[in-house]
């Protein structure tokens, strides 16, 4: 088929027809592929049927359907016509109400129940049924609960036609429909209509804009309380998941709300209507308030807990201490079987880690706080007589050593750093999607436990993991707090290490090994805000390509081939940017990369998702907390297989990943956990190092141009950096020092008594 044309330049372009097949269809997404036999049109087309792809209802071929859409290209199937929305008419003539009514749609109606309807309620059935349920009754056969089932299951297609056309006129696409629709089932269209604001609370995805439209449209008073109350918190959400924020001042709360509602117009409030209204919130739980703070309520209660548990493990009497010479005789050995010899300021961090209950350590990178961690686990071991062989341990006796980190990267590279296992903290407490199987009830159990990557930790999930530590286990907490802050809200490192509650020990030094490496004298150089003057000096591990903005996506992929002739591969290879969009952005250079690392080939498998082409052998990055699975937000895997619908007992298309020998089945439905891993932002790279670190700069990142960015972005190289673009941008970045303040109380609450 030839690329194909609308005849109307300006009006929203259609196909209308009925189906005459089935090629594929997923009831739990409703994504379909259809043959359509065209009855009118306004596309250019010659032929009397066309592909249909999309989300829509599952059509039956006695339902006449408008779709409107795009073509598109497909790598494997040729010309389809993407719908965006669609219409449907449902059957006109007896003959196709009763075949409709035994599609299998309906719960409780099979070919001849059907048959006994359609005689006796004619072709205005669905409506009658839906209308009248009770005239039901009437018809031989149907007892007062299959009536039931059938009213329930004709008002449920009934019930999602309508809100999936009510949707529609705000912008909604079908996706987003059909989980809001999933949330809310037969009260999708009471909630739309009278709670529309509830939807900011249910639904990841809307915001207060988009309901504050549906609660116009549906005659809500703009100067309602209710309004008022749902632009507050949701600019309590936006300052605690998109900034960081634990709480806001009830002063910044009020000026923002008012604000948002101000730029939303329809009435002008005034400052004591949105205090009238957090104070509401406050009344109905739906926000905590402590003097001039304003938090969510879980994270309220987390800050709290965290501060609670950390003053308690801070009062504990010492561990016991150990004569200096056991010590010294145990470090020796452990040096001996290392073959290292600790530096004094190493051996004294070990030493306080044996013998206090809770300790922070900290470090840039080249300081040594991987060999302190090793040192640690092995003195230990030797000074309370404990073996470090897995073998003789099991449920009854577990091993004595916990060692955990943020992410699934983190978690391997301890394990490789210390021969010692390691998981995710969301593993150790037993993540079950909604609740940990570990808390104050059920504690985790071991002798010692070491959290990696602590700047990464947000107050909610640091508040999960000290609930369910019991009180005899002793706590070493690592991490580098000139690294960017937690991806959620909060700044715990940074606030126990300034409240001066816990002990600290900072390791400052670098090492003779590492002070060879001028990628962590560079790293230095950037914590202190500094730029070398030989920034664009050629190193054996360190370069900078000078390049335009708009030629920065031609240099990445020119670094990336070259490593690629080198026989570096795309797991050893990652280009960190800290924006998604523009040229220079991750979305536009994973399109780049992925034909440099994974070109398309006929031998390749590949589906298309939204924008995103997924191929046999890409990179991909989960995007979200997986329990069932045991994958993590920020974990990196490969697509090691794709199969098409009738290639699987469910007839369904899927695709599979493999994160470290472990393998994932996802579902079409699931394939918005993925994204592909060429390049990620640095955030998602906290707690990786890779081989090889691609860096562009340029002055359109000059929103999140920033130290820590940099810094963060730096210490994920662990042999050859190599950046791009804009010296200008770096430079910026470099000596902004604005860390942004994030709004937390714990230091406060933990130098409360």
């Amino acid at each position: 088929m030839e690329e194909q044309q609308s005849i109307s330049l300006f009006a929203e372009t259609f196909i209308r027809g009925y189906m005459t097949q089935e090629i594929f269809y997923n009831e739990e997404t409703w994504y379909g592929v259809i043959r359509l036999k065209i009855e009118e049109t306004t596309e250019a087309i010659k032929e009397s049927d066309v592909i249909i792809v999309g989300n829509f209802p599952r059509p039956h071929p006695d339902e006449l359907y408008t779709f409107y859409g795009e073509w598109k290209t497909h790598a494997r199937f040729g010309q389809q016509y993407v719908a965006k929305r669609y219409e449907r008419e449902t059957p006109k003539t007896l003959a196709g109400v009763e075949r409709y009514l035994a599609s299998g749609l309906f719960q409780g109606i099979g070919k001849k129940m059907a048959k006994r309807i359609v005689e006796h309620l004619g072709v205005d059935a669905l409506t009658i049924i839906a209308d009248h349920p009770e005239r039901l009754a009437e018809i031989q056969g149907i007892s007062e609960s299959r009536a039931k089932l059938i009213y329930e299951s004709v008002l449920e297609h009934r019930s999602l036609e309508s809100a999936m056309v009510f949707l529609y006129d705000f912008g909604i696409g079908v996706n987003m429909a059909l989980r809001i629709y999933q949330t809310y089932k037969l009260e999708t269209m009471t909630v739309l209509k009278e709670e529309p604001y509830r939807l900011i609370e249910d639904i990841t995805g809307i915001g207060f804009k988009r309901a504050d439209d549906i609660a116009r449209a549906t005659g809500i008073a703009a100067s309602s309380e209710e309004r008022v109350k749902a632009a507050a918190l949701f600019v309590l959400q936006e300052a605690s998941y998109s900034e960081g924020h634990v709480y806001l001042p009830v002063d910044e709360l009020c000026e923002k709300t008012l604000r948002l509602l101000t730029e939303c117009g329809g009435h002008a409030f005034s400052g004591e209507d949105i205090t009238r209204a957090v104070e509401a919130l406050f009344v109905a739980s739906k926000v905590a308030w402590e003097d001039e703070r304003v938090y969510l309520p879980s994270l309220f209660f987390a800050e709290l807990g965290l501060a609670k548990r950390l003053r308690h493990f801070a009062r504990r009497d010492s561990f016991g201490s150990f004569p200096a010479s056991e010590f010294y005789r145990a470090l020796g050995a452990v040096e001996d079987e290392l073959g290292i010899s600790y530096a004094q300021t190493q051996r004294d961090a070990i030493e306080q880690a044996i013998t206090s209950g809770l300790m922070l350590l900290t470090g840039g990178p080249g300081t040594g706080k991987t060999t302190v961690i090793r040192g640690i686990c092995r003195v230990f071991s030797q000074l309370h007589g404990l073996s470090l062989d897995l073998k003789k341990y099991n449920e009854e006796n577990p091993f004595p050593i916990l060692l955990v980190a943020p992410t699934g990267r983190a978690a391997k590279r301890m394990t490789e750093t210390t021969g010692l296992p390691a998981m995710t903290i969301h593993r150790l407490l037993g993540y079950k999607g909604e609740s940990f199987e570990h808390d104050a009830e059920h504690p985790i159990r071991g002798r010692l436990l070491i959290v990696d990557e602590m700047s990464m930790v947000d107050i909610w999930l640091a508040n999960q993991l000290f609930r369910a530590v019991p009180d005899d286990m002793q706590i070493i907490m690592v991490g580098d707090p000139d690294q960017l802050p937690s991806v959620g809200p909060g700044n715990v490192l940074l606030d126990m290490i300034r409240s001066g509650l816990l002990p600290l020990v900072q390791l400052t030094e670098i090492y003779r090994q590492a002070e060879e490496s001028t990628i962590i004298r560079l790293a230095h150089d950037v914590r202190k805000g500094h730029v070398p003057a030989d920034l664009l000096d050629t190193t054996p591990d360190r370069r900078f390509f000078t390049s335009s903005p708009q030629d920065v996506p031609e240099a990445v992929k020119q670094i990336c081939l070259g490593a690629v002739k080198k026989g570096y591969t795309a797991k050893d290879v990652q280009v960190l940017a800290p924006i998604y969009k523009g040229n220079a952005g991750v979305n536009r250079l994973n399109e780049e990369l992925q034909e440099l690392f994974n070109p398309k080939t006929p031998q390749k498998r590949e589906v298309t998702f939204g924008d995103t082409t997924f191929r046999t052998g890409d990179k991909v990055l989960q995007l979200v907390n997986n329990a069932e699975e045991q994958v993590f937000n920020g974990d990196m895997g490969e697509i090691v297989a794709i199969f098409f619908p009738n290639e699987n007992a469910e007839n369904q298309e899927m695709l599979v990943a493999a994160f470290d020998n472990r393998e994932v089945v996802y579902k079409r439905s699931d394939y918005h956990q993925l994204t592909l891993a060429y390049c990620c932002s640095v955030h998602k790279s906290q707690g990786s190092e890779f081989p090889i670190v691609v860096m562009p700069f340029v002055k359109s990142y000059y929103r999140m141009l920033r130290r820590k960015l940099v810094y963060t972005g730096i210490t994920r190289s662990k042999s050859f950096l190599i950046m791009c673009g804009e010296p200008d941008a770096f430079r910026a970045a470099v000596e902004t020092d604005e860390e942004g303040v994030r709004y937390s109380f714990l230091q406060e609450r933990l130098k409360q008594e």
